[in-house]
């Protein structure tokens, strides 16, 4: 599994409740994505940045989305993404009482 962090300083801050809007509006284009286990909205204390943290089953499957129009979509709306990559080994879940070594 991969965890990518993309994060983008906003051209001006949002207010929390502007943030959810704008999480809700983006949010079915990611519903059943190919290879997207999970993605987590943001925004920063102070609504001047925001980031999407993805867990994803593989880095293909994560780069066949950023190298495309989700990039020039999402740079034109906030600006050139910062991204940094991590592999996941593990995931402690929670919600389902579960731990995952891969997705």
């Amino acid at each position: 599994m991969i965890i990518v962090i993309v994060q983008f300083k906003l051209p001006k801050p949002v207010s929390l409740a502007d943030a959810l809007k704008l999480s809700l509006a983006g949010a079915p284009i990611y519903q059943a994505m190919p290879g997207l286990i999970r993605k987590y909205y943001a925004v920063s204390e102070d609504g001047a940045s925001a980031a999407g943290i993805y867990l994803w089953k593989s880095r293909a499957a994560a780069e066949l989305i950023y190298n495309g129009e989700w990039r020039e979509r999402n740079t034109k709306k906030f600006g050139e993404p910062v991204m940094t990559w991590y592999e996941c080994p593990l995931v402690v879940d929670n919600l389902t009482g579960q731990v995952v070594t891969e997705a």
